[in-house]
């Protein structure tokens, strides 16, 4: 249950798109928190809360999977918070015997120390053989040579009673390659990023269950110019603490048309897309769904400074000077998370953010 007195904010940040802030290894927790304060009730995606064996529990962030994010802002599911989830974990086949057992003992680690409720553990039936791609704008992605192990796993996790599933794949490791050593320092994308989206997005789709991924990977030799935004992946074996962590609370997603069935879903116990207050993302990556459909509903936007490969704006959108003249959506540039916490905070006290800018406008009678 969300407190009434919060004002629901979903915060994007895409994944494998090279961004300054959220194109790293957790770096955009900190903004994430500022804005959980400022707001009561942040929604967000793994990309901004995944810091490998870094992570961050708050109790008013909402850890939901980038195209489950797309259903909520389209109206298509909505929210229910929960105390915590039963978590599967999905393992690919092609992890061998070595890396099998760095997750093994990750699960047992956040079992025995965070006292987290993991389990069953299933393997995929077969390797899933994932390759990695850069698309022509600069951002990464990739895919899986068939899907069907990768969802016949997670339909078994389910049917044993998980309630929101890890999954673990085993990525190619590139250890020399030009587009991983721009991004250890701190320039460039992060090219497993996009390949991780198509996983997670794969098993939502098809489960309808919280989802969200963790690669595997060979660790990487020492860096001496590696930058701090890349480190928290150079800090253990895995990435997969935060994943555990996030959707150990992450929320049960209930399709709408399935909302009058539930006798026990009222009012304060879900989050839908007419309760969402504001919607903060990238100025140069507003063409994702999440962002499309909140701007159809006329949800205040704000567009941050926070430069990737994508330039998708509001030019590009038809959203700026006149357009806006006759529109019903409010739509606010800032240059950074510091401004947007502020703007957010602002919307959420019901305070006219006209009376915060100077000089003020005097009153015209028409």
């Amino acid at each position: 249950m969300i407190p009434s007195s919060s004002f629901p904010t979903l915060l994007l940040i895409p994944s494998g798109i090279g961004c300054q802030v959220g194109g790293y290894a957790g770096d955009a927790i900190p903004f994430a928190r500022l804005l959980a304060a400022s707001s009561g009730c942040l929604i967000t995606h793994p990309n901004v809360m995944n810091g490998a064996s870094l992570y961050w529990h708050d109790e008013s962030i909402q850890y939901v999977e980038g195209f489950s994010v797309d259903q909520f802002a389209c109206g298509d599911i909505v929210l229910r918070p929960v105390r915590n989830q039963r978590i599967g974990v999905l393992l690919d086949a092609g992890l061998g015997s070595e890396l099998r057992k760095r997750h093994l003992d990750v699960i047992d680690a956040c079992r025995a120390t965070l006292g987290l409720d993991i389990g069953p553990v299933e393997t995929t039936d077969s390797p899933l053989k994932i390759t990695l791609e850069i698309s022509s704008s600069g951002a990464s992605w990739g895919k899986l040579s068939t899907p069907t192990p990768l969802l016949r796993a997670g339909e078994r996790l389910k049917k044993e009673g998980a309630t929101a599933i890890a999954v673990v794949t085993r990525f190619p490791d590139d250890l020399d390659s030009e587009e991983l050593g721009a991004y250890r320092q701190g320039h460039g994308v992060d090219v497993i990023a996009g390949a991780e989206a198509v996983i997670s997005h794969l098993l939502v789709r098809h489960l309808c269950l919280p989802c969200a991924h963790a690669p595997a990977l060979s660790p990487l030799p020492i860096a001496e110019d590696l930058d701090p935004r890349a480190a928290g992946e150079e800090l253990g074996y895995t990435f997969l603490p935060c994943v555990l962590v996030g959707l150990s609370h992450a929320p049960d997603l209930i399709p709408r048309d399935t909302l009058k069935t539930l006798s026990n879903l009222t009012k304060p116990n879900f989050i839908s897309i007419e309760d969402l207050g504001a919607v903060v993302a990238p100025i140069g990556a507003l063409g994702g769904e999440a962002v499309l459909g909140c701007i159809e509903k006329g949800i205040p936007l704000i567009a941050v400074s926070n430069p990737g490969v994508l330039k998708v704006d509001l030019d590009s959108l038809g959203l700026k000077a006149d357009s806006l003249l006759t529109s019903h959506l409010r739509v606010y540039e800032v240059d950074n998370y510091l401004e947007a916490a502020g703007l957010v905070l602002a919307l959420r006290e019901g305070i006219a953010i006209s009376s915060l800018k100077r000089p003020i406008q005097k009153v015209v009678e028409t």
